[in-house]
C-alpha cells in the first residue's frame, strides 16, 4: 500500500493544479516574495507630460470691482517626471476598485457598462481620489489627479481657450446675454452618450479623447480673483474643483451627475470621469 503524501506535498500539487504558480509555494516555504503587480489598462503605458513653462488661460472666477471679466492668460510650469494616462479610467478598471471595496459603487445607470473600452463616468472628485489612492497602494507608485495646469499641458492642441466676451461697465446685461448665447452654442454640439475610447481621436502626444464628451476632474481648487485697480488675494474654495474638457467648468467635489440639478459654472458637463497622473 502506497504511503500517504506528506501534507506539504499535497498542498504543492494542489497549488500547481489550480495555477497559483511557484510564487505562492515559495512564500509558503520561506522563499522569494510575490512578484510585483502587473499594470493593466490605462495605467500600463502612461504618456510623459512635456516639462517646462507655457502660458494658458487661468481657470476660476475673475471680478473687476465686482463685475465678471475674462480670465487672464498666466504662466504655468510643469516639472519633469510627470506621466498621464493615455485615456480616462475605464468602467472595468474602476470596477476592480469597487470589488476591492476601496471605491464607492457607481449609481444606477452608470454601472451597467463595466466595459474596458468605455470611460467610467458618474464619478465625483471624491471617487476619483479614492481610486488614485487604491491604485497607488496596488502598484507602489504615486498616482493622483492632475492639476489643471498639467491637464492643459497634456491636452496640447486639443486645449481651447475661452474667447473674450463683450462687456459694458454701465450695462452688465451685455455680458450676461453674451454668456447665454455661448452656452446655447455649446449645448447644440454636445454629445451626451458615453462613447468608446478613441471616438474623439488622439492629440499630438497620443492621448485619446482629450476635450471629448467626458469632463475630467482635476485637483485644482476653484478660486475667485479680484483684479483691476484693487487686486486682492484669491479666495480659494476646495469644496469645488476645476473640471477640464471641451470647456472649463467647476463643480462641487461630491457631485457625480451634474445633469440632476447640480450647481456648476456655465453649461453643466455631460459626463464626469477622470485620468490620473503618475510621478516618477
Amino acid at each position: 500500500m502506497a504511503r500517504p503524501l506528506h501534507p506539504f506535498l499535497r498542498l504543492r500539487r494542489l497549488t500547481t493544479r489550480v495555477s497559483l504558480g511557484c510564487a505562492l509555494f515559495a512564500t509558503l516555504a520561506g522563499g522569494a516574495a510575490l512578484a510585483a503587480p502587473v499594470l493593466a489598462g490605462s495605467a500600463a503605458d502612461p504618456v510623459p507630460i512635456p516639462a517646462g513653462a507655457f502660458t494658458y488661460q487661468a481657470a476660476g472666477e475673475f471680478l473687476d470691482q465686482g463685475r465678471p471679466v475674462d480670465a487672464p492668460r498666466v504662466q504655468g510650469q510643469v516639472g519633469a517626471g510627470r506621466f498621464i494616462m493615455r485615456h480616462p479610467v475605464s468602467q472595468a478598471e474602476y470596477a476592480r476598485c469597487v470589488r476591492a471595496r476601496a471605491c464607492k459603487r457607481l449609481d444606477k445607470g452608470f454601472r451597467d457598462l463595466n466595459a474596458p473600452d468605455k470611460p467610467a463616468v458618474g464619478v465625483s472628485w471624491a471617487d476619483a481620489t479614492a481610486y488614485a489612492q487604491w491604485l497607488s497602494q496596488e502598484t507602489g507608485q504615486r498616482w493622483r489627479l492632475p492639476l489643471y495646469t498639467e491637464w492643459v499641458r497634456a491636452a496640447a492642441e486639443r486645449y481651447k481657450e475661452e474667447g473674450a466676451l463683450p462687456s459694458d461697465p454701465d450695462d452688465p446685461a451685455v455680458r450676461w446675454l453674451a454668456e447665454y448665447e455661448r452656452e446655447i452654442v455649446r449645448a447644440r454640439g454636445r454629445i451626451k452618450a458615453v462613447q468608446p475610447f478613441g471616438h474623439f481621436g488622439r492629440n499630438a502626444l497620443g492621448l485619446s479623447d482629450m476635450a471629448g464628451n467626458v469632463w475630467e476632474w482635476t485637483d485644482t481648487c476653484f478660486a475667485s480673483h479680484s483684479v483691476g485697480v484693487l487686486p486682492l488675494a484669491p479666495r480659494e474654495n476646495c469644496g469645488v474643483r476645476i473640471l477640464a474638457g471641451a470647456h472649463v467648468a467647476a463643480m462641487p467635489d461630491f457631485i457625480r451627475d451634474p445633469r440632476n440639478g447640480a450647481c456648476s459654472i456655465g453649461l453643466p458637463p455631460a459626463n464626469l470621469g477622470f485620468r490620473l497622473v503618475r510621478e516618477s
